[in-house]
C-alpha cells in the first residue's frame, strides 16, 4: 500500500461518520488556544522594555503562563471524567480571551502576572477535555486524530505570532496580543455548537472522591507510565525553555529583527503540521518506542548546531531539525490515553500531565537565568544532552510497544 493510499484511508478515517466536523471545530480552537500562548514570547521584549524586566524575570512571567497551565490539569482531568467536555472547552476558551483583555488594559506589572496566570489556568481546562472526547469519537485512530488536532494547533503556532509581531510593530504590542481575545470567544462558540454532546464516563454519574483520584498515582508504579511521566517532564522542560526564548535569542544573538525572528519561530511550528499527523499515524501502526525515538532524535542536531551558525537559511534548517520534537505530543499522549480505562482516562492523564508539566515549567526561569549570564549558546548544547537523555530513556523502557 503506497502513501497516498495510506493517506486517503487515515482521512476517509477521520471525516467518517459524522465526527469529521467535530474534529474541526475542536482543533481550530485548540489552534487558536496555543498560537495565543506562542503570542507571549514575540511580545515578550515589549513587555521587558514596557515593564523593565530582566531575561530572568521575563522567564518567570513565561513559567507562571505554563506552571498554571499545569497546576490546572488535574482538576481539569476529574472534570472531563464527570461533565460534558465541549463545557469545559468553552469555558477555557473564554476565560483566556478574558485574561489577554485584562493584560492589554493595564499597565500594572502586578495585574500583568496575575492575569497572566489566570491565562493558564484557563487553558488548563482544554487538553484533556480535548483528549477524552476524541478517545470518544475515533477509539480507533486517536494518534491519527491527535496528530491531526496537534497540527492544527501547529498552524495557529505557525501564523499567530508573525501576525502579531506585525501589529506589535505597526501599531502597539497590545494589539499583537489583544487581536486574539474575539477569535477565542468565537472558536469557543463554533466548538460548543458543532461538537455533540458526550455521555459521562463516570460510574453513575457518581462524586470522584480523593481516594479514587490517589488511586491514579498508584498506577504510575506501573514501570512504562513511570518512564513515560519522566521522558514528558524532561521533553516539557526542553520544549518550554526553548519556546521561551528562541525569538528572544535570534534578535540579540543572531542579530536578525523581531519580524525575521518571528516569521523563523513560526516556522518551527510550521514544520510541526506536517510532522504530528505523521507521528500520530506512526503510533497507531509501528507503536511507541519506534516512533518517539524517530521524532526525537533530529533535534538532538538541531540544538547542537544552533549556536555555530548564523547564516539565514541554515537557520532554516536548523529550526526545521529542532522542530522534529513536535510530533513527540502525539505519540506520548495517544500512549497515555491509551494506558487508563475509561472512567479514569481525564484523571489519568490530569495526573500525569500536572506532575511532569507542572515541573517541567521551571524551564524558562533557569534557561533565562543562564542566558543572563551570557550563556545561552550553552543553554542550547545543553537542551541537547538533555534531549538524547530523553530517548536514552525511550530505548530503555520496560515496556512493549503499544
Amino acid at each position: 500500500m503506497d502513501v497516498r493510499s495510506v493517506l486517503g484511508q487515515e482521512v476517509r478515517g477521520l471525516w467518517g461518520n459524522g465526527t469529521g466536523v467535530s474534529l474541526v471545530a475542536i482543533a481550530t480552537a485548540w489552534g487558536l488556544l496555543v498560537g495565543t500562548r506562542m503570542v507571549l514570547p514575540v511580545v515578550l521584549p515589549y513587555l521587558q522594555t514596557t515593564y523593565g524586566l530582566s531575561l530572568s524575570v521575563a522567564g518567570l512571567l513565561v513559567s507562571i503562563l505554563w506552571l498554571f497551565g499545569s497546576i490546572g490539569q488535574l482538576p481539569a482531568g476529574i472534570l472531563a471524567d464527570r461533565y460534558d467536555e465541549r463545557k469545559l472547552m468553552l469555558v477555557g476558551t473564554t476565560v483566556v480571551a478574558i485574561a489577554v483583555g485584562v493584560i492589554v488594559a493595564s499597565s500594572s506589572a502586578i495585574v500583568l502576572f496575575l492575569a497572566t496566570a489566570v491565562w493558564g489556568l484557563g487553558h488548563s481546562l482544554y487538553p484533556i477535555a480535548r483528549i477524552t472526547i476524541l478517545s470518544n469519537l475515533y477509539a480507533e485512530r486517536l494518534g491519527s486524530a491527535l496528530g491531526v488536532t496537534m497540527a492544527t494547533g501547529d498552524i495557529g503556532q505557525t501564523v499567530l505570532p508573525p501576525i502579531a509581531a506585525a501589529l506589535a510593530a505597526a501599531v502597539a504590542w497590545q494589539a499583537g496580543l489583544g487581536f486574539v481575545a474575539p477569535l477565542l470567544l468565537l472558536g469557543g462558540v463554533v466548538l460548543y455548537v458543532a461538537v455533540p454532546a458526550q455521555p459521562s464516563s463516570g460510574a453513575d454519574g457518581q462524586t470522584q472522591s480523593l481516594g479514587d483520584t490517589l488511586a491514579v498515582f498508584g498506577e504510575l508504579r506501573n514501570p512504562g507510565l513511570g518512564f513515560m511521566a519522566g521522558i514528558l517532564f524532561l521533553y516539557i522542560f526542553i520544549w518550554q525553555s526553548f519556546t521561551a526564548f528562541y525569538p528572544t535569542y535570534l534578535t540579540t544573538v543572531k542579530g536578525f529583527s523581531p519580524a525575521v525572528s518571528s516569521l523563523l519561530f513560526g516556522f518551527f511550528f510550521a514544520v510541526g503540521v506536517v510532522v504530528k499527523p505523521v507521528a500520530g499515524a506512526s503510533y497507531d501502526r509501528i507503536g511507541m518506542r519506534g516512533s518517539l525515538v524517530a521524532v526525537l532524535l533530529p533535534s538532538v542536531a538541531g540544538f547542537l548546531l544552533l549556536p555555530l551558525l548564523d547564516n539565514l537559511w541554515l537557520l532554516v534548517g536548523v529550526t526545521a531539525l529542532i522542530s522534529t520534537m513536535l510530533g513527540s505530543g502525539a505519540v506520548t499522549q495517544s500512549y497515555l490515553a491509551d494506558s487508563f480505562s475509561a472512567e479514569k482516562q481525564g484523571t489519568g492523564l490530569g495526573v500525569v500531565r500536572t506532575t511532569s508539566a507542572t515541573l517541567g515549567a521551571g524551564g524558562p526561569v533557569v534557561f533565562g537565568v543562564v542566558a543572563d549570564y551570557g550563556y545561552f549558546d550553552q543553554g542550547y548544547v545543553a537542551l541537547a544532552a538533555i534531549m538524547a537523555g530523553v530517548i536514552l530513556l525511550t530505548l530503555v523502557m520496560p515496556q512493549a510497544d503499544s
